[in-house]
């Protein structure tokens, strides 16, 4: 997903806008499908998160990235959700989903749930949702997850029938186990067809959805405000409004969690300011499962990486444990899958491969054998701030690890995110960082991306047995079929090393005393639930 940069804000003006906002907000009844509403804390509070991260778009015809989908789940709502805690799409805006045949998939709608507008939720607002975001195809959105349902940028009008306004029914071109965790994606959230245009982007600050929130602020890299929807359809929001405030770096965020100037720190502070503010008074580190992974990718048509050798030899010298240690103060943890421990499939193919720690005798045995002279000359791509404070320790340390064998010769070279991602797929790039936050939580998210084709990074490796074992795994929904596969996909690619993952991360916030629900909300879905945040 995408990046983020942002301004900090000075505290009379977050003073200023609270005041402002208060006067004009009271109760609600409306919270998210996947929330809870009662408990302590005062349901008339205003909750402010700072974060780094920065919103890209707010119509789910064209948003990628982590911040805007958490924007989009908190004011739209799907067909199906995942529910705090869990790892399993269950019906939203659906009272029920199923499957007719292992192509077709129908969806019966709840009654009496109405947009922000007033404009009552049909059918037909879901098939004009999943027609505009195909057609429109935007470059920041994630049309390829409806690959099952159409080819983006092209509507037949047979994708979707509507017989009634409170059944959909998906005519897919082949079968999808994963198209339940599609509906419960951001970019599957519903738009009203009475007011969205057709062909074009509604204005980023008139977001309309039948979420618990209502977006009634957004100045880009400043600030986005939501108040609670009150005649939202679900259980009531525990908190009566949210100001997300975007700061441009760490050190002002970690000021801004220390002085009180916001209730939640969530991303990005770096190892060293969450360690320094644990224990600080009146605050805490909530930590939570993450499926967040880092990985290098290799360019499989580029020297050196065009050799086999080269990339398994590199495989056996990263050491996970160093990375995770020594630059980010084991706030994440060693990944020796592509696929992040977890999530059901899941196997430790690259310890298997190349072991738990670095062997550099088998490293230079790859080399030796395959009459490759050393040291091996390869330029490492990375950006600086895309991927948090950590990045340049993290090339930096394998950089050392690579060159303290003998066997490589390392050059590292960066660029800014905006340029990084054009030239990742321009074949530049020999050998780069990447980093992968869950679509939805299931190990297809982490193979069917990543391998056929090349992958989405245009890394040119393709493997025929992995493509009909990620063909295998869609087409099935029984588990000890899906189980086989992935785990098949993942011994292949640990052999060929086109990727070598690094890490997988927690999630990570600092909250103020008397803020809760943090905690519940963090888990591999990678939804932050503002409904289920309370304040005292």
């Amino acid at each position: 997903m995408r990046t983020r940069t942002s301004r900090g804000l000075r505290l009379f003006v977050l003073a200023a806008a609270v005041v402002a906002l208060a006067a004009g907000c009271g109760s609600s009844s409306g919270s998210s499908s996947g929330g809870s509403g009662g408990g302590g804390g005062n349901s008339d509070a205003t909750i402010i998160m700072g974060t780094t991260d920065t919103a890209i778009h707010f119509d789910p015809a064209n948003a990628y990235d982590l911040h805007s989908w958490n924007i989009i789940y908190n004011v739209y709502d799907e067909l199906m959700t995942i529910p705090a805690g869990g790892n399993k799409p269950v019906p939203s805006l659906a009272t029920s989903c199923g499957w007719d045949d292992p192509k077709t998939y129908t969806c019966h709608l709840r009654s009496g749930v109405k947009f922000q507008n007033g404009d009552p939720l049909t059918s037909k607002d879901v098939e004009f949702s999943f027609q505009r975001s195909i057609v429109i195809n935007g470059d920041q959105g994630a049309c390829y997850l409806f690959s099952s349902l159409a080819t983006c940028g092209k509507w037949k009008g047979d994708e979707i029938s509507t017989p009634d306004p409170q059944t959909v029914t998906f005519h897919l071109t082949q079968p999808d186990a994963t198209w339940p965790f599609i509906l419960a994606t951001g970019a599957a959230a519903i738009v009203p067809s009475g007011v969205y245009p057709a062909t074009k982007l509604q204005p980023d600050d008139q977001p309309i959805g039948t979420g618990p929130y209502k977006l009634v602020k957004y100045q880009p890299g400043v600030q986005t405000v939501l108040e609670r929807n009150d005649a939202y359809w679900g259980t009531p929001a525990k908190n009566a409004r949210v100001l997300v405030q975007y700061y441009k770096d760490t050190p002002s965020l970690k000021l801004a969690i220390q002085g009180g100037d916001v209730d939640i720190a969530f991303r990005n502070l770096t190892p060293t300011d969450i360690s320094s503010l644990r224990g600080q008074s009146g605050l805490q580190v909530v930590e939570g499962q993450g499926i967040e992974i880092r990985y290098l990718v290799f360019n499989v048509k580029l020297p050196p990486s065009d050799q086999l050798a080269v990339r398994r030899s590199i495989a056996y010298l990263i050491d996970r444990q160093s990375i995770a240690h020594n630059v980010y103060n084991d706030t994440v943890q060693p990944l020796y899958s592509m696929v992040p421990a977890g999530l059901f499939g899941h196997i430790d193919s690259y310890k298997t491969e190349y072991g738990a720690t670095p062997n550099p005798d088998l490293a230079k045995k790859e080399l030796t054998d395959a009459g490759i002279a050393t040291p091996v000359p390869i330029t490492i791509w990375w950006t600086p701030t895309h991927y948090g404070g950590g990045s340049a320790d993290e090339y930096t340390e394998i950089k050392r690890e690579l060159e303290g064998s003998g066997l490589f010769k390392v050059t590292l070279k960066s660029e800014e995110w905006d340029q990084y991602a054009v030239d990742r797929g321009k074949d530049i790039f020999p050998a780069f960082q990447l980093g992968w936050f869950p679509d939805y939580p299931d190990a297809d998210d982490y193979s069917a991306y990543f391998y056929p084709n090349g992958g989405f990074w245009n890394g040119h490796y393709d493997n025929p047995q992995i493509d009909k074992a990620i063909d295998q795994e869609k087409a099935s929904t029984d588990p000890s079929v899906r189980e086989a596969a992935f785990a098949k996909i993942q011994q292949l690619a640990a052999k060929d090393a086109p990727t070598i993952p690094i890490w997988q991360g927690k999630q990570i916030a600092v909250v103020r005393d008397g803020v809760s629900g943090v905690q519940e909300t963090f888990d591999p879905a990678y939804i932050f639930r503002f409904w289920l945040i309370s304040k005292t």
